[in-house]
């Protein structure tokens, strides 16, 4: 069994910064996991299942790496069936998620396309409920940001805006809608809201607001939802160490990355139980139209 400070003790571990960061890199986005230093900790070889989601059928967008990898590990472990969705570019990545959910003895449907245009973005939740045979879950996980650009607002590019927008609020809208023609009484959406819906960093006025939005989808759609026995839910991450921060954000911002109470970056594997939580009918089967915090101590109110 696990102890339950392993997966807390190999975070801390995976610091590289004496400010509870990491050291200076960058890359193009959308950004590689193997790409990055240290490799970020998605519950390879802590996570354990205790079947919570046997037999349920899951997608889960941005699942080849960062939170979306671990969600994908833990549903696995937990007797799910998986889908993931994700750009072409990050082929290597989806088929390192693969390898892990196949090696649970699970399934494990990769889904290659750029959800922000809308074809494609209903096309995948049609693909994985087809492989799957049925959906139970779905995690509008996939999310873009920009945090390079200098001068504020009047820098803000409508091409930046459009791509920011239609992966974190369009395509969350188009794959729900897309998703009822197979989720029932039971099933679940699972929305990955940020601590900058509550604390948005100024650098990142448009993800910002498109976090706040999620936030208000999820109550929206779980007050319509819920006489159909669908529940809807959000998870808000704080800052956590995925292929997004060195993609999209200054070299130099890395090792001051993590400022939090408890003092470092979340790691991935330590947000998956959240999602697995409100996923299970067994464990949130009366859990609908909230957001859970998983920020190092940052207020999620």
């Amino acid at each position: 069994m696990t102890d339950l400070n392993e997966v807390n003790d190999r975070a801390e571990a995976l610091v590289t910064s004496d400010k509870g960061g990491f050291e200076p890199q960058e890359q193009q986005p959308p950004g590689l996991t193997e790409e990055m230093t240290p490799v970020p900790d998605h519950g390879e070889e802590t996570y354990e299942g205790h079947g919570f989601l046997e037999g349920l059928k899951a997608l889960i967008t941005g699942g080849d790496s960062g939170i979306g990898r671990a969600v994908a590990i833990a549903f696995a472990r937990e007797g799910a069936d998986v889908a993931i969705s994700y750009l072409s570019v990050e082929q290597p990545d989806a088929e390192e998620t693969a390898r892990w959910v196949e090696k649970a003895g699970r399934k494990c449907v990769l889904l290659p396309g750029d959800i922000t245009v809308e074809q494609t973005a209903r096309k995948v939740v049609e693909d994985a409920a087809r492989q799957l045979d049925g959906l139970d879950i779905l995690v509008n996980n996939a999310g873009a940001q920009w945090a390079r650009r200098e001068g504020g607002l009047e820098s803000l590019k409508s091409e930046e805006l459009d791509r920011i927008y239609k992966t974190n609020i369009y395509a969350m809208f188009w794959m729900a809608q897309e998703a009822l023609r197979y989720l029932g009484k039971g099933s679940s959406i699972i929305n990955v809201s940020s601590i900058q819906a509550y604390d948005p960093s100024a650098s990142l006025i448009d993800y910002a607001s498109t976090k706040a939005a999620i936030n208000n989808f999820t109550v929206n759609l779980a007050a319509e939802l819920g006489e159909k026995g669908i529940r809807v839910n959000s998870v808000a991450p704080g800052p956590i160490w995925t292929p997004l921060q060195p993609a999209t954000k200054p070299a130099e911002s890395m090792p001051s990355f993590g400022d939090t109470p408890l003092g470092r970056a979340g790691q991935p594997a330590e947000c998956a139980p959240a999602f697995v939580f409100l996923a299970s009918p067994r464990t949130a089967s009366y859990v609908s139209g909230t957001v859970l915090g998983v920020t190092g101590g940052k207020p999620v109110f």
